[in-house]
């Protein structure tokens, strides 16, 4: 077992920069993953200023404006948030893995952190959960992963 150990911290290097991306759809529930994504980062150490949240009009739209945010250069990482909560039709699946697999593609193609933080669920309650309630807040957590990745891809 190597002795050397690589580990990001979850104190935000000074001056990180970092972008949301935000679906409009189920606004209700993504203004708590925003709201936990803000506070994720404030709290530990990212200036309010340095915060840029970009809407979009769904979830389907949220891998394009990562992909810009993370190729301009101007931002450490980026944050995904959404809700997208099954209905009657296969709409859901299509959504869900382009989804998913349009952001894990921003951060391999740019190296940029690209949090997945787009929560997918069966009802709304599940979503409730998932943005503030029992089930934490998904937002907050991408935060805190997007300090741990910058500083981690630093000592690489």
């Amino acid at each position: 077992m190597s002795t050397n150990l690589l580990e990001g911290k979850l104190v935000a290097k000074e001056g990180m920069k970092v972008g949301i991306v935000a679906s409009r759809f189920n606004e209700i529930i993504v203004n708590k993953l925003v709201g936990g994504a803000l506070d994720g980062l404030k709290r530990h150490g990212v200036d309010e200023d340095n915060i840029v949240t970009a809407w979009v009009p769904g979830a389907f739209e949220i891998p394009l404006i990562a992909q810009k945010m993370a190729a301009s250069g101007k931002y450490d990482a980026v944050i995904a948030v959404g809700a997208v909560i099954r209905g009657s039709t296969s709409h859901y699946d299509y959504v869900c893995n382009e989804v998913s697999k349009g952001v894990a593609q921003v951060g391999l193609s740019t190296g940029v952190p690209v949090l997945f933080g787009v929560v997918t669920t069966e009802n709304i309650e599940q979503a409730i959960e998932r943005a503030g309630s029992k089930a934490g807040n998904k937002g907050y957590d991408c935060a805190l992963s997007a300090i741990e990745m910058v500083n981690l891809i630093d000592k690489i």
